[in-house]
């Protein structure tokens, strides 16, 4: 029956297109309780330390992943830590919300320092950021503002963003050009690194929710939709687009390409870890063995990708094959 063999062969197209994982070599990793971890980034070094901002408790956490031990250093008053990422000297650099700063604590000599954004700034309410070629540290403030900090001189420039609220995700491409996500505006845009101006990017679907920006090796940007659950990506050279829908009724919170150009997103409505091979157009998940996970951001180094599960307390390991 021919209209049999067709239905059969859609079928197995879609079982194709979106196959669950094996998850059974996924691992959890338990922080302190109440800590809720927002953001997570791992030192590139096997075995290295894994960190994880205490956004509810104001601090930083450090992970041990071959003991599963955890620490946490205190920030500062009224600290609210979102987003950590590890700098090209080694050292956790952080966006504090609570404090209106950029925050570094150094591995070492265990000192953290704190660069607070100009007073005629007001209040940030810092997201995410990311280093350029310069090593320069751009930041943004979902408040509607984007900002860089020197390290060398400790000089803080602040923005107003072109469309107002909104200013996420940052990411930097392998040829140095930083781009912002706005939420909010619904737009990722390319900072002109050395005057500070925004150019705003518009995604084909309106209202999408631009939340989270990173680049592939080829200077793509992906972007994760939180309003439409796609995932999106746009190609400076051509300026050109594409989207794909993630399975169900998505909310792609994040978005991290690993060193092979796979895509990890985050996505709440199906409490899972999905990873998007952009050659195959094929999504793969793995989903959480707890409920409420709330994976709001993820990174990761050669072989393993991480997210931090805000809902559960603790932090998941993903490996890559």
């Amino acid at each position: 029956m021919p209209t049999m063999r067709v239905m059969m062969l859609l079928v197995m197209l879609l079982a194709a297109t979106v196959a669950p994982a094996v998850t059974s070599e996924v691992r959890y990793f338990d922080v302190a309780k109440g800590a809720h971890p927002h953001d997570v980034a791992a030192a590139p070094a096997a075995d290295g330390p894994v960190y994880y901002t205490a956004q509810s408790t104001g601090k930083l956490g450090i992970l041990d992943p071959r003991t599963g031990k955890t620490e946490e250093i205190a920030l500062g008053r009224n600290s609210a830590p979102h987003g950590v990422i590890v700098g090209p000297d080694g050292a956790p650099w952080i966006t504090d919300g609570g404090q209106n700063a950029i925050v570094r604590f150094d591995p070492k000599t265990r000192e953290v320092r704190a660069w607070p954004l100009p007073r005629d700034a007001g209040s940030a309410n810092l997201n995410t950021l990311t280093f350029d070629a310069a090593g320069r540290v751009w930041f943004t403030g979902q408040n509607g503002v984007y900002g860089r900090l020197d390290p060398k001189t400790g000089d803080v420039q602040v923005w107003k963003a072109p469309r107002g609220r909104g200013p996420y995700g940052i990411a930097t491409t392998p040829s140095g050009d930083v781009y912002y996500a706005s939420l909010a505006g619904n737009y990722i845009a390319r900072i002109d690194t050395a005057t500070g101006a925004a150019t705003v990017i518009k995604p084909p679907t309106p209202n999408q929710g631009a939340r989270r920006v990173w680049s592939d090796s080829k200077g793509r940007l992906w972007v994760s939709y939180w309003n439409t659950g796609h995932v999106g990506t746009y190609d400076p050279a051509t300026r050109n687009w594409r989207e794909w829908k993630l399975p169900g009724s998505a909310h792609t919170y994040s978005v991290w390409v690993d060193d092979s150009d796979k895509v990890w997103l985050t996505d709440w409505s199906s409490n899972a870890i999905v990873r998007f091979d952009p050659v195959t157009e094929q999504f793969e998940t793995f989903e959480s063995n707890r409920p409420n996970a709330s994976v709001r951001q993820m990174l990761g180094r050669k072989g393993e990708a991480w997210g931090a599960e805000s809902g559960n307390d603790r932090l998941v390991m993903v490996p890559m094959h």
